[in-house]
């Protein structure tokens, strides 16, 4: 795998992030759209949840919908997949700089929902230093996006077709692993979605609770389930997607 070509496919991937209306919808302004009224109609202690409650929940929701981005542009870049047969890029080149942009793409999506987050009176226990924790730890959780949308990409033959199917691994993320309150019939289905321990993490996180066994237990499971996920999903793509 060449750098260079690696550096250049992310930096035409980074560009499509600002020149393409709907990515920079759905990519930057909807995690925006969704901090403030989420934050608004939520963060109510009459409903006992409070701001500090909902703004982990909102990052998950923000980085989650990675999925469909990544199946969206897989789906239609096929094409484009296959003409890389006939140049010196490969594919591996190709997939990397897709990695590389979204887990960068994960980051700027923490970072304005944290700061739109603290405009509105999001103050971590922690302080500041806990969000700066936290991009990282939401970087490695991108990579299970990024995986269950190449694995959604392997059986889309359309964007369309894909977008849809990835709602197959959103919804159960958004609804079992955030702050939508989980029942004890739920709690067993909450544990098996990756998401579930990203937002107990970063609760963890900006409690200040480091060092506890729990957060460690947490950030294991993310890293495990993010690399697997992604080994997983570059290999299916790589020998049915670009078919």
């Amino acid at each position: 795998m060449k750098l260079q070509a690696l550096k250049s496919l992310f930096v035409v991937e980074m560009k499509k992030l600002i020149r393409h209306p709907v990515n920079l919808f759905l990519n930057l302004l909807f995690p925006a759209l969704l901090t403030i009224v989420f934050i608004f109609t939520f963060s109510d202690p009459e409903l006992g949840m409070s701001i500090n409650s909902v703004v982990p929940g909102l990052v998950v929701y923000a980085v989650i919908f990675l999925i469909m981005t990544v199946a969206q542009s897989f789906s239609s870049e096929r094409l484009l997949l296959r003409r890389l047969n006939t140049t010196p890029m490969t594919s591996t080149e190709f997939i990397g700089s897709q990695i590389l942009s979204n887990m960068v793409t994960a980051m700027l999506q923490v970072i304005v929902v944290f700061t739109l987050a603290y405009l509105l009176g999001f103050r971590p226990e922690s302080g500041v230093i806990s969000i700066l924790i936290a991009l990282p730890v939401t970087a490695i959780f991108a990579l299970s996006s990024v995986g269950f949308g190449l694995i959604t990409a392997t059986v889309s033959k359309r964007p369309e077709t894909g977008t849809g199917l990835s709602f197959l691994f959103i919804l159960p993320q958004m609804f079992f692993g955030t702050f939508i309150p989980v029942s004890s019939s739920t709690q067993n289905i909450a544990q098996l979605v990756p998401s579930h321990y990203l937002f107990e993490g970063l609760q963890l996180i900006f409690q200040g609770s480091w060092t506890s066994n729990q957060l460690f237990f947490d950030l294991a499971v993310i890293s495990t389930v993010s690399v697997l996920t992604i080994l997983l999903g570059i290999l299916l793509f790589d020998r049915y997607g670009n078919i």
